[in-house]
């Protein structure tokens, strides 16, 4: 079997696959069920003053029959007390002293307040902090989470703050309501960072009832926006993850999450650079012991490709993330519909002609039975015919000769502009 286990800032890890700091890790009691369960680690739900929390808080968004594509909540940071956590974690960690634990800390933008905090959870035996600077609501209108995340100033000070006392790695929790993500990791690591973990959850509202005409969740009658996450959130959590693993200013190591479900999807965001992940959403859909599939499936994926250590897969694919500048215009691949294949449900046909490029054509065979077949001369190799058509493999997109050398829109750029500069020195 391959060797699962991460070094994350120096935080070891029997494997890449840690609980989020979410309701999953809100008590002792739910961090060592998981840890049994196989949980390489656990980001405990994040402590600083108690508050009280509203019910209700959840709501999810369904799709096409899937039950929590979407997950939404307006719950807040712990609202036990403070010794009480600190407890716990230090039995927990008596428990499991191979396990990683990890304190996730929110307080006010003051100084003394994040030395005081960190030097109490560290005393109980912690193996990192991670400084919360993403929860979109609650905190945020009292100027913690991502209020401060948004601010790269604030990012940078309060990092710095933690870090003049830590004895242990700090990893920055980095909201994804901001333009550019890279901005506010970049102050992180000017902070001090040792690692940035990304995606927290998204501004949302989860929907309103068409009856009552309630937020979907109300609270008396009210409703506020939340955090949003889940498979939904993946693909944006992905992109977050892969433009601060490709930039130069950004060097430290990335705990990924947002919409991780299954081990497919934690390869994928290490793939992309994080070092490992952390998973919330499907641990409350589905259970702790979602992790066995994903320890197993990870096990099966590096042995079948002769990988020893899941370590060296690791930001394997940034290099292959780039700008639209940096794409080859000249690639040209089309579809083609396989006609044993294929059952004739049209959706290909009519996507194509009312949405794209008008290059699918209903023909009959000398026998009078239909059939569809693309005119490649016209078309774009846009993906949407494949991607509608409900049978696996009846559409293909196939790449043709590169009939001109590559040339991207940077390039193309670059030689518009020499040819109009020889023009004027002619």
């Amino acid at each position: 079997m391959a060797d699962l286990t991460t070094n994350l800032a120096g935080i070891q890890s029997p494997n890449p696959f840690w609980l989020a700091s979410a309701p999953p890790t809100n008590s002792g009691y739910q961090v060592q069920r998981a840890f049994e369960a196989g949980w390489g680690g656990a980001v405990w739900k994040t402590l600083g003053d108690p508050i009280l929390n509203v019910s209700s808080r959840f709501a999810a968004v369904g799709f096409n029959g899937q039950r929590v594509a979407g997950f939404n909540n307006i719950e807040l940071i712990t609202d036990r007390p403070l010794e009480v956590n600190l407890k716990e974690i230090y039995e927990t960690k008596k428990k499991f002293p191979n396990h990683a634990i990890i304190a996730s800390l929110m307080v006010e933008p003051q100084q003394e307040k994040w030395h005081e905090i960190v030097k109490k959870v560290e005393d109980v035996g912690v193996d990192g902090l991670e400084l919360n600077f993403g929860c979109p609501h609650g905190m945020a209108e009292r100027g913690m989470g991502a209020a401060s995340g948004q601010v790269p100033d604030l990012v940078e000070k309060q990092t710095h703050w933690a870090k003049e006392v830590a004895q242990t790695p700090v990893i920055v929790k980095l909201t994804p309501n901001i333009t550019d993500i890279t901005v506010t990791a970049e102050a992180a690591v000017r902070g001090g960072a040792d690692a940035v973990s990304m995606i927290n959850t998204i501004n949302s509202l989860a929907g309103v009832d068409i009856h009552s005409w309630n937020i979907i969740p109300h609270v008396a009658g009210k409703g506020a926006h939340g955090g949003y996450c889940g498979p939904a959130v993946k693909p944006i959590a992905l992109n977050m993850v892969a433009e601060c693993a490709r930039s130069p200013f950004i060097n430290v190591p990335i705990s990924g999450m947002g919409g991780v479900s299954n081990w497919q999807e934690a390869v994928e965001f290490m793939l992309m650079g994080a070092t490992g992940v952390q998973v919330c959403t499907a641990a409350m859909h589905h259970g702790f012991r979602i992790v066995e599939d994903m320890i197993q499936g990870l096990n099966y994926y590096l042995d079948e490709r002769g990988i020893e250590k899941v370590s060296d897969i690791v930001g394997k694919a940034v290099s292959k993330y780039s700008d639209w500048g940096n794409l080859d215009l000249n690639y040209k691949v089309v579809a083609r519909i396989d006609p044993d294949t294929c059952i004739n449900c049209n959706k290909c046909h009519i996507s194509c002609e009312d949405t794209s490029h008008q290059c699918i054509d209903m023909l009959k065979d000398p026998s009078g039975k239909s059939y569809l077949k693309v005119r490649e001369e016209d078309c774009v190799g846009c993906n949407l015919c494949s991607i509608v058509c409900p049978v696996d493999g009846a559409i293909s997109m196939v790449e043709l000769p590169n009939e001109q050398p590559p040339m991207t829109w940077n390039e193309r750029q670059a030689a518009l502009q020499a040819t109009a500069a020889q023009r004027l020195d002619v």
